[in-house]
């Protein structure tokens, strides 16, 4: 019976300045997302009509945004 050897050598760490822009971005992503699914309807929409609303409709009540 053979047995195998494997060398694991511990992970390097990454500088912040690589994680950083990624990070950023990442957040303004989410950001945007929570904006469509918590405020994108009424008078300061940006999309007109209520297409966006009801994509987003089970999320808002997840999330626990009032919609009706």
């Amino acid at each position: 019976m053979t047995t195998a050897t494997f060398d694991l050598a511990a992970p390097a760490p990454l500088p912040l300045k690589d994680i950083l822009p990624w990070a950023v971005f990442g957040g303004l992503i989410l950001m945007l997302g929570l904006y469509f699914v918590g405020s994108e309807e009424g008078a300061v929409s940006l999309i007109k009509g209520m297409q966006v609303h009801e994509f987003v409709h089970d999320a808002r009540h997840l999330l626990g945004f009032p919609c009706h």
